[in-house]
């Protein structure tokens, strides 16, 4: 899998995994973890967007 090219799904995929763990396991999460989560989301996005 070539990761350069698919920067969009794979921050995607690693806001799902960080935000279903965050859900799943209260003792994870910390107060900066809903800031990490929004950034992961809007680069995805953009990403996904830009087709990189």
């Amino acid at each position: 899998m070539n990761f350069k090219n698919n920067v969009g799904m794979l921050l995607l995929g690693i806001w799902l995994i960080v935000s279903g763990v965050a859900a799943l396991v209260p003792a994870v999460y910390f107060d900066g973890l809903r800031v990490i989560i929004a950034i992961l989301a809007v680069l995805a996005g953009v990403f996904i967007l830009l087709r990189k």
